[in-house]
């Protein structure tokens, strides 16, 4: 079985040109990926073993599309052998030995996703360690799944998941969660093996922008608490409204709940998640949980408003009780359709 070192990178350094060789000798056949590094990175590209396949074009595309771009390439050169994809950073910090164990672990299984995870030891720098942390507890809310480095650029898959690698959407830093995201429903069985630690400079070598692709891996979750916080003040001031003229707690929250829930159905399925399923399709699951979550939401609240919780007080707390299992069922059967790579333009 073929295996494959499927480098992307971007303005790298002489530490790309050790890694390839490294890769070459011990067998690794190596597809090197240049992210639009432009004329002063051509001496680095120049002195790379000529046994590697070069992938090269202009603008930066960023590593999720050098990756899709890497594994079409693939995907076509390869189409009549069995093979294993190793995926690794340009700027060192991951090891001929961790590339090696990950291949070993899918030939032991051809349709496991293998995931390199870095072990939290004291030379992590700050940036790197809250971005993991964060990112590993946002992802568990959202799965229900505990990946301990959801971060890692060193994973190694077999041919049989290529289709799906090359669906997933996202061209930057966010491709590579979004990989992780849609493995539980696509039954995809991944298994995460301890490798080194690295990371050189205080990893200055890294691009990625805490800010900006930041917001790109964490975007679908902060669209939908925005959309849930605009719709829980439509709730709120309509429940509010109708509690004065009624003073009426289920009949105020009923009504109040009927106009939220339109609004915020209409929100997440045309902004949050761009689902492309059918009104009728989506609509539907949407209404059986819109009326799950009220009798749960009135029976809570009911609860608590007769244990002697002031009623403004006891909506917040159940509308907040409630967010997540709202969320998990829209981003897994209600939203949930496909989405596929879209060819270059």
């Amino acid at each position: 079985m073929n295996k494959i070192a499927l480098i992307p990178t971007y303005e790298p350094d002489e530490k790309l040109i050790k890694l390839v060789d490294d890769l070459v000798d011990n067998g690794f056949d190596v597809i090197v990926v240049d992210d639009g590094s432009g004329k002063p990175y051509e001496p680095i590209f120049n002195k790379l073993n000529n046994k590697i396949k070069m992938i090269s074009y202009q603008e930066n595309r960023g590593k999720g599309y050098a990756l899709k771009r890497g594994l079409t390439f693939i995907q076509f050169a390869y189409a009549n052998d069995p093979y294993i994809v190793v995926t690794m950073d340009s700027d060192g910090q991951h090891t001929i030995n961790d590339a090696l164990k990950l291949v070993k672990e899918v030939e032991g299984n051809d349709e496991l996703l293998v995931l390199g995870s870095r072990p939290r030891n004291g030379n992590i720098p700050a940036r790197s360690k809250i971005g993991n942390d964060i990112t590993r507890f946002i992802y568990k809310l959202i799965t229900g799944v505990d990946i301990y480095d959801t971060q890692t650029g060193l994973r190694a898959f077999s041919n049989k998941l290529m289709d799906y690698m090359l669906q997933v959407n996202g061209n930057r830093y966010e491709y590579e969660m979004n990989v992780l995201l849609g493995i539980n429903k696509n039954n995809i069985k991944y298994k995460e093996i301890k490798i080194e630690s690295i990371y050189i400079d205080n990893n200055s070598g890294s691009h990625f922008n805490t800010f900006k692709d930041s917001f790109r891996i964490y975007k679908e979750i902060i669209k939908f608490s925005l959309s849930s916080l605009a719709s829980f003040f439509l709730d709120y001031s309509l429940y509010a409204l109708l509690l004065l003229v009624s003073n009426d707690v289920i009949i105020a929250n009923i009504l109040a709940r009927v106009v939220s829930a339109t609004f915020n159905y209409n929100v997440n399925r045309n902004i949050v998640f761009n689902s492309e399923d059918s009104i009728y399709k989506s609509g539907s699951m949407y209404l059986l949980l819109a009326l799950v979550i009220l009798i749960m939401n009135t029976l809570l609240l009911s609860l608590f408003v007769s244990l002697g919780i002031n009623s403004l007080l006891a909506k917040v707390i159940v509308e907040v009780l409630l967010f997540s299992v709202s969320w998990i069922v829209q981003k897994k059967l209600i939203f949930n359709s496909k989405k596929v790579l879209v060819s270059e333009k």
